[in-house]
């Protein structure tokens, strides 16, 4: 399965329930991701731009979408952003198909002669 890193920004209301009624997120998320086949391995709260990271694994990038839209459409985030991840293996294998890349980068226009 492929895993996911998951940065969660909380509205002001959701911060507003969740010291009303402390909650680990992580048992109530859980079941939102095995409901699309995946499993949200690990969260942590955190300081900054958001205010939970997690480490989900989903079976591709469409059940990846469908957890981040499902979730963010209930209305209690405000930032939501979903990064692939790849193993050392996957990334080593990537280098070597980059190797064979077929690819001509722009090159400098020269300056118009006037």
């Amino acid at each position: 399965m492929a895993e996911y890193l998951v940065q969660v920004g909380y509205t002001p209301e959701a911060w507003a329930a969740m010291i009303r009624e402390p909650q680990n997120r992580l048992e109530l998320v859980a079941p939102a991701a095995e409901s699309l086949g995946g499993k949200f391995k690990e969260a942590w709260i955190s300081f900054g731009e958001y205010d939970l990271v997690g480490i989900i694994e989903m079976p591709d990038n469409v059940a990846a979408a469908a957890f981040s839209i499902g979730v963010t459409s209930k209305g209690a985030i405000r930032a939501l952003k979903t990064t692939p991840l790849l193993s050392m293996d996957e990334s080593i294998e990537a280098m070597g198909r980059a190797q064979r890349l077929a690819y001509t980068p722009p090159t400098k226009t020269p300056a118009a002669v006037s």
